[in-house]
């Protein structure tokens, strides 16, 4: 779909107000005021990250926890200058939902971000440093924890609010500071290796 003729120009987009009103402009996030348009994800980044929140959901409406939101979910983590990120995959907790009308982005960190690296995440050298930088807006606004899950080296690192990082291997498991009694085997979220 395409803009609208009032949409405005990717230049011109600075607040998350901005961000909102030019409507679907493809994947993109506002970081300190500016526009930084995402290119769409590949298959195998796809499979993990449907995987992953299927998981989380199962979990989450069993128990009625709160809410899991899928990619390209809107989260407002800073004022002047705006920061909106979108992770992969994200849980807020029953207690900090919204009431009413949630028209716009969620105002605040999810209770838990789940970002998937995909292969240039982990080759180039410049695409580690923004997913390094955020996994720090997230920790930085609130959110209780991070999970960053690498499908290359099937591992996911648990980054908690406290700084603690800790990596999780394909044999692992890891219990959830964020979601109520989640406990994690790694073999639950990544599918099995070919």
């Amino acid at each position: 779909m395409s803009p609208s003729f009032n949409t405005p120009a990717a230049s011109e987009i600075a607040t998350a107000e901005e961000l909102l009103a030019a409507g679907d402009i493809g994947p993109c996030e506002l970081v300190q005021g500016e526009l930084v348009m995402m290119s769409p994800a590949g298959f195998e980044h796809g499979v993990v990250t449907q995987r992953i929140a299927a998981f989380l959901h199962a979990y989450v409406s069993a128990r009625r926890l709160g809410v899991v939101t899928a990619a390209e979910t809107g989260f407002l983590l800073a004022r002047s200058p705006d920061t909106v990120r979108a992770p992969d995959v994200a849980f807020v907790a029953e207690s900090r939902l919204p009431r009413g009308s949630a028209a716009g982005f969620f105002d605040g960190a999810p209770d838990l971000a789940i970002e998937v690296l995909s292969p240039s995440d982990t080759r180039d050298q410049a695409a580690r440093a923004r997913a390094t930088a955020k996994i720090a807006d997230w920790l930085a606004a609130g959110c209780l924890e991070v999970w960053c899950a690498d499908p290359a080296s099937r591992t996911v690192t648990v980054h908690t609010a406290s700084g603690v990082a800790t990596v999780a291997g394909e044999a692992d498991s890891f219990a959830s500071q964020a979601v109520q009694g989640l406990a994690v085997r790694l073999a639950d979220l990544l599918p099995a290796s070919t």
